[in-house]
């Protein structure tokens, strides 16, 4: 089937040169093309991971400052809201005492408005009193 003459062994050589030539040629260049090509996804996925986790970092961070920025707004509203009680509360104390301040003097003035009034009254009682006790004494 098969003869074994020069032309196996040249084509032996002539395959031997073309997988040294295809080598040099074609797999070296696309075998480090493709290692390149390795290396620079492999450096942007690290890069990216880095990314990632410093702009992770930074959200935690700034989540943190937002939770804390928002318990202080809301102690400020709360100590804003007792210090607005406290001034109504003592506004409303003034106002009452001032009202019962009022109210006494308005009572102090009706009793000695009264007081004079019955003064008064007892005086002109005494008037008449006389004036009818001198009449009664003329006509007897």
């Amino acid at each position: 089937m098969f003869d074994f003459d020069a032309t196996l062994p040249l084509m032996a050589v002539q395959f031997l040169i073309l997988a040294a030539v295809l080598n040099v040629v074609f797999y070296k260049p696309l075998t480090k093309a493709l290692d390149e090509r390795d290396n620079y996804i492999r450096n942007n996925q690290l890069d990216a991971s880095e990314r990632l986790s410093k702009a992770e970092r930074l959200a935690k961070q700034y989540e943190e400052e937002l939770a804390a920025a928002r318990r202080q707004a809301q102690k400020v509203i709360v100590d804003a809201q007792a210090d607005a009680q406290k001034i109504g509360a003592g506004q409303i104390a003034q106002a009452q005492q001032e009202a019962q301040a009022e109210r006494e003097k308005a009572a102090r003035e009706i009793e000695e408005q009264k007081q004079q009034a019955l003064q008064q009254l007892e005086q002109q009682v005494d008037a008449l009193s006389r004036q009818i006790l001198d009449k009664l004494l003329q006509v007897s």
